[in-house]
């Protein structure tokens, strides 16, 4: 079925309808991020790479679901997809505190490289600001990597990240030459 909403619908009189979680699956289907490597530029106390792609999104307490740098000079969180694809779409949870504003200016980078850390990859997106406990979604046209790199230019930056998915087709078969 294609549609923009799912509703759900309790018929009849004076009832109620509690749900708990509901997850709707489709073409979006396959988080790619989940089993992927995760590495940072550095780490703030527990707050470890890995934990942003541990499917919680951090609402309950951050510093058990979240992942953070330390206050560095272009910090930066990598997700290495073990293979090459075609990155649809990337969905970014921010943490839901008074410290939002450390997603602001972060790139989202796509591609092969690890040059620089990765951060000389081609550019998906730049996240102006994602308000706090907001998941946002950006679309990457499929573009082609094995690297998710985000990064935060510039002196004294903070970068904090609750869950990132990737989502899109692969893997990419690699050309071979003759």
């Amino acid at each position: 079925m294609v549609g923009r909403y799912v509703v759900i619908h309790l018929p009849g009189d004076e009832k109620f309808l509690t749900l708990a979680e509901v997850g709707v699956y489709g073409y979006l289907a396959g988080n790619r991020a989940v089993g992927a490597a995760v590495i940072q530029s550095s780490t703030f106390a527990d707050w470890f790479a890995e934990k942003a792609i541990d499917s919680n999104r951090g609402f309950q307490q951050l510093n058990t679901t979240c992942t953070s740098t330390l206050n560095e000079s272009n910090p930066w969180w990598r997700l290495d997809l073990l293979d090459v694809y075609r990155v649809s779409e990337v969905v970014i949870t921010n943490r839901n505190d008074s410290y939002a504003e450390q997603i602001n200016g972060a790139e989202i980078r796509i591609g092969n490289s690890l040059e620089n850390n990765g951060s000389n990859n081609p550019i998906c997106a730049v996240i102006p600001a994602i308000p706090a406990g907001e998941s946002y979604s950006y679309s990457c046209s499929g573009m082609e990597g094995r690297y998710v790199n985000l990064i935060i230019p510039g002196d004294m930056k903070t970068l904090t990240l609750c869950e990132v998915k990737v989502y899109g087709e692969g893997p990419c078969l690699k050309k071979k030459h003759l």
